[in-house]
């Protein structure tokens, strides 16, 4: 070696301390593929993302690789640099050794460590692709070595439990894949990312959460007189109508309002046309998963259903519409409520809102923050705040939300007047 000129020895160390920064970056660059987008490429036939995919289905392998190589070529370079540093001060070792240790170091930190590693980080495709293919053939030729090494580390892997072979799956849970949507930025549009994470949520709601309660459904009852059902016929703003006879508990159907069109134009119409012309109604529990309940309108080729509780008795109707809602926003205009809105915006800078009104919609509708895990409407979470029914206007406060009762009727709360309160946060 004495002989071998230091202008070669450095050409050496030189290619030494490339090839350890070659496998340094393809360590980082493989372990920082994005799995999903690398799943994505290989079906796409990506020769890069295909030889990654296949590297990466056993990780334990490729490491062993990786570090094989890396640690092959940093030896090696360690020994040069102390051949080259005792040529270059052969009368005092001391100071070789002292010079080739503190040089060396930053030297494979800098060029072989840090920068490879960083740069692979930021752009993982750009490093692991190339550098698959030359994995995939050091793989094979160095399989014998590998193959002792990975033996001997899986052993002392399962000494504390750990099994290889049962790694842990890329599988994304609901809140991460939720997270994954929210930061997705420009690459999903907001409308898209709200309608997205409104398909999670559906998860978390029940029917109960979005239902027309029962003193708010509009129906048509037999018992009133021929008159009154023809003229509420010529003028509902709905299509499907339930059917029933003195209570909302006795229902007969549902009518689809185009099916009786034709007796309003002739005049020739009697209640037992009505009756016949009902569909047989469809019932469902308040607790259903609205994704299950989409999902069964679908398999029924229903529209709209009644909602029971335990007891079997009527509590509201849910509608098709209602769960496509809650995932795209509002899409159709109801007159009704146009022309009587839930909350009604104060010179003063305050809300007041119908008792009647959900405070999902609430929520909804002004970006507010009031808590939806107990009762629906703003009466009845009024009420299980102060525990008990008021007999006068009182005023609570939820959050940052000041609630002054305005109006109490028949044991509800007809409206309360909300304002809000800046200097202080819901989660305070």
């Amino acid at each position: 070696m004495n002989d071998v000129p230091l202008s070669v020895l450095f050409g050496i160390l030189a290619l030494l301390i490339v090839l350890s920064g070659f496998f340094s970056s393809s360590e980082t660059g493989m372990m920082s593929l994005n799995r999903y987008r690398l799943r994505h490429l290989a079906k796409s036939k990506h020769k890069g993302a295909v030889r990654s995919v296949k590297l990466l289905e056993k990780p334990d392998r490729m490491i062993g690789t990786i570090l094989t190589g890396n640690n092959l070529v940093n030896f090696a370079a360690a020994a040069l640099a102390t051949i080259i540093s005792q040529r270059l001060w052969p009368d005092n070792p001391d100071l070789a050794v002292f010079v080739n240790t503190i040089l060396f170091t930053l030297i494979v930190l800098i060029f072989a460590e840090l920068t490879p590693k960083t740069l692979a980080a930021i752009a993982p495709e750009k490093i692991a692709f190339p550098a698959s293919s030359i994995l995939l053939w050091l793989q094979w030729a160095l399989h014998p070595a590998v193959w002792f090494v990975n033996t001997i580390a899986n052993w002392l892997l399962k000494l504390v439990r750990v099994d290889v072979a049962n790694a842990t799956p890329d599988n994304l849970s609901t809140e991460e894949l939720r997270t994954v949507v929210r930061e997705a930025g420009s690459m999903i549009p907001k409308r898209h990312q709200h309608m997205l994470i409104s398909i999670l949520d559906l998860e978390k709601m029940t029917v109960n959460d979005i239902m027309v309660p029962r003193n708010e459904v509009v129906g048509i009852d037999l018992d009133d007189p021929l008159s009154d059902i023809i003229q509420q016929l010529r003028t509902t703003q709905h299509t499907r109508l339930p059917v029933f006879r003195g209570d909302i508990n006795n229902v007969v159907g549902v009518l689809h309002t185009r099916n009786i069109s034709r007796f309003l134009s002739s005049g020739e119409y009697l209640k037992e046309d009505i009756e016949k012309l009902s569909r047989e109604p469809y019932f469902i529990p308040e607790s259903t998963p609205l994704h299950t309940q989409l999902f069964n309108f679908q398999k029924y080729q229903r529209r709209i259903a009644l909602v029971v509780d335990e007891y079997g008795d009527v509590h509201g109707i849910c509608t098709l519409e209602d769960i496509l809602e809650e995932i795209v926003g509002e899409f159709t205009t109801d007159v009704a409520a146009a022309s009587s809105p839930d909350v009604h915006p104060q010179e003063d800078g305050s809300f007041i809102i119908d008792g009647t009104a959900f405070v999902r919609d609430v929520n909804k509708s002004m970006h507010w923050e009031l808590p939806i895990d107990g009762p629906k409407s703003v009466s009845g979470l009024i009420v299980e705040y102060l525990e008990h029914i008021p007999e006068s206007p009182v005023c609570l406060r939820i959050g940052r939300y000041r609630i002054e009762i305005m109006q109490i009727k028949d044991n509800t709360i007809r409206s309360a007047k909300v304002t809000i309160d800046p200097n202080i946060r819901d989660d305070d």
